[in-house]
């Protein structure tokens, strides 16, 4: 039996096309086993192939610029993805951070239970965290997630060519997960992999994901677009992620997804399994995202400011559709317009339907958070909504979230029940800051709680401060007030979940 043509591999292809097309007394061959070989051969290759095609993707200035001349033939790129994996794999990095820890060493439990011990002394452990990234700019900028940073003391970048740098963080944004890094290369210029936010990506598109899976060393995986637009899944609370099947593993968040033309269309972030292994479903962040975050970290910023459209809402379902009389169920019914806010300026209403912004259909609040999150503060951006049997454009101005009242964060000491709890007033911006609902109520929020008696008193962050000991709380200022006397027993009012609940406290 006559073996299979193998795909992808460029020189076994073209040796299989060239003995389908081998001549008998002067004329082709076109018996069927020929075209057998032939016809599979030349589809493949006209699938893939958009060789008319530009790239599309906008410059910042100073970094690497996307392109599609590679490959510059595009029948060799749809043998291989080997022209693809040459022009990215050098400005692949493995980040890898530290941190030493004070742990207590736990003696005999029945030692420590009868005697009273507090447990052996304190010993120094190393927690570490290995990931990838990417250089986005030739003078040793790099993009990589936040996870892979956070809360690290040392971090170490190993360039594809294996030589090692300490790193320091530019920026640092929890809210999309990513991290802007420098090392400082003493004026060399290093392989750099360009940002292509503007190519209009498309479900079935192929990928590449690069990475350091597991800590094996450069890896690359290949796939298609699986999904776009994914913003109900996913830690970060600010995101629109592109869904792949390109196998995506621990060790492998911060890598590039890249298209094939080379460029990074996104970052690899995390993935859903069950085994905690690639099962096909990874999710990268937008290279839009990326953009606005190195843009920030260049200018200079040590945090990202987005615009906030401000609504509340919930998505229209198919018997929410019915009583609007909307033929199919699309878009984001307002329920809560924040007063002065993006939205409210720009006269979207309550009772209002957000079909899309700026182009693009909206169908959850993150989907909208997301639409008007990725422009620059002060742009004027129009948004679709039904109003009645209506729809009509409206023009918001994309402005930054309310900073009032100031943010006066501070962790409260002393002998009272909230001692080691870190408290700020609640504004829409320190919402944002520390991924709290801007709608959840005013007043002083419990955002982290340390050692203490608060911790011991079951005080969680999202808690807030209504009363103590019968006095009403409305700011940090207050609540410093309140615990600053002597007093050994402590009537609270805290506000949990929309309940409120009283409890009572000796010091």
């Amino acid at each position: 039996m006559r073996p299979k043509p193998p795909l992808f591999r460029g020189a076994s292809t073209r040796a299989w096309t060239r003995r389908a097309l081998k001549k008998t007394d002067g004329a082709i061959d076109l018996s069927k086993p020929a075209l057998r070989v032939l016809i599979p051969t030349l589809a493949l290759l006209a699938a893939c192939s958009d060789p008319a095609s530009r790239s599309q993707a906008q410059s910042i200035p100073d970094l690497a610029q996307p392109t599609r001349k590679s490959p510059t033939d595009p029948m060799s790129m749809k043998a291989s993805f080997a022209p693809v994996v040459k022009k990215t794999a050098p400005a692949i990095v493995n980040v890898a951070s530290r941190r030493v820890v004070q742990r207590q060493q736990s003696r005999d439990p029945f030692w420590d239970f009868f005697m009273g011990g507090g447990g052996g002394a304190p010993r120094a452990q190393v927690q570490g965290s290995l990931g990838s990234g990417a250089v986005v700019r030739a003078d040793g900028v790099i993009i990589t997630n936040h996870h892979n940073i956070e809360n690290m003391s040392d971090i170490t970048v190993q360039l594809a060519d294996r030589r090692e740098f300490p790193a320091t963080v530019l920026l640092d944004d929890p809210r999309s997960d990513l991290a802007v890094l420098k090392i400082d290369t003493k004026g060399e210029r290093l392989p750099t992999i360009a940002i292509d936010d503007q190519e209009q990506l498309e479900v079935g598109d192929l990928v590449l994901a690069l990475g350091n899976p597991f800590g094996v060393g450069q890896t690359v995986t290949n796939g298609i677009v699986s999904a776009l637009a994914r913003t109900d899944v996913g830690a970060a609370e600010f995101g629109s992620y592109i869904q792949t099947d390109a196998a995506i593993n621990p060790g492998n968040s911060g890598g590039p997804l890249v298209d094939m033309d080379g460029d990074l269309i996104g970052v690899n972030t995390f993935i859903i399994s069950r085994s905690g292994s690639s099962s096909g479903v990874g999710f990268a962040i937008p290279a839009a995202v990326v953009r606005q975050v190195v843009s920030t970290a260049l200018g200079g910023a040590h945090s990202v400011v987005r615009p906030w459209l401000g609504v509340r809402g919930q998505p229209v379902t198919g018997d929410i559709a019915k009583g609007l009389g909307m033929s199919t169920p699309r878009g984001v019914l307002i329920s809560d317009v924040y007063p002065g806010a993006s939205a409210d300026k720009g006269g979207i209403k309550e009772g209002d339907v957000i079909l899309s912004i700026d182009g693009q259909p909206v169908n959850d609040e993150g989907g909208g958070a997301f639409a008007i999150g990725t422009h620059k503060i002060g742009d004027r951006v129009p948004v679709v909504v039904r109003r009645g049997d209506r729809e009509q454009t409206l023009t918001v101005r994309a402005d930054a979230a309310p900073e009032t009242p100031a943010k006066d964060e501070r962790t409260i000491t002393g002998r009272n029940p909230f001692e080691g709890a870190t408290v700020l007033n609640l504004s829409p911006a320190a919402a944002q800051d520390v991924g709290a609902d801007a709608f959840a109520g005013k007043g002083v929020l419990v955002t982290k709680v340390g050692q203490g008696f608060a911790l011991n008193a079951g005080l969680r962050p999202g808690d807030f401060v209504r009363e103590v000991n019968g006095k009403a709380v409305n700011s940090t200022a207050d609540l410093a007030a309140a615990v600053r006397g002597e007093t050994g027993t402590w009537t609270v009012v805290i506000e949990r979940g929309g309940q409120r609940i009283s409890a009572r406290f000796r010091t």
